[in-house]
């Protein structure tokens, strides 16, 4: 039976000092990895509840900025609920202003938090549509 020489530079050997260095080292990177894994998902759940507060609000100044248009506070009010059972975005708040030129629609809440007992980020998304009138065109 013939015997491979042993490599060169340490990699096969280990000295008595260095035994449970890979368990350390991993008792130290799992928290950071968790960490950033739960930081990308909170992220994730931020993007959504602002995409679903704008498009909430351009719901709603499309039905307010229509002539004879209805409360756009309360379409955007049922569009967060029909799109996310009313559960993505806490605490929703919906102002609607409007001059005789313009609506805006004004959507608020918090987005979802992974941490319990702590509040999720504040999401904030406004739309604003000239309002739509007849006018007579003249001969």
């Amino acid at each position: 039976m013939t015997r491979l020489p042993a490599a060169r530079g340490g990699a096969t050997r280990r000295t008595a000092s260095e035994h449970g260095s890979a368990a350390v080292q991993t008792a130290i990177l799992f928290p950071v990895v968790l960490l950033l894994i739960f930081g990308i998902i909170q992220g994730a759940l931020w993007f959504h509840a602002r995409n679903v507060a704008l498009g909430a609000a351009q719901e709603g100044v499309r039905v307010a900025s229509a002539e004879g248009g209805a409360s756009g506070a309360d379409r955007a009010h049922e569009f967060v609920r029909d799109l996310t059972g009313g559960t993505l975005i806490r605490d929703l708040d919906v102002s609607e202003s409007a001059t005789g030129e313009a609506v805006t629609i004004t959507v608020t809440g918090k987005a979802p938090s992974l941490v319990p007992g702590v509040s999720g980020v504040t999401v904030r998304q406004s739309a604003t549509a000239p309002v739509e009138r007849f006018t007579e065109v003249g001969p």
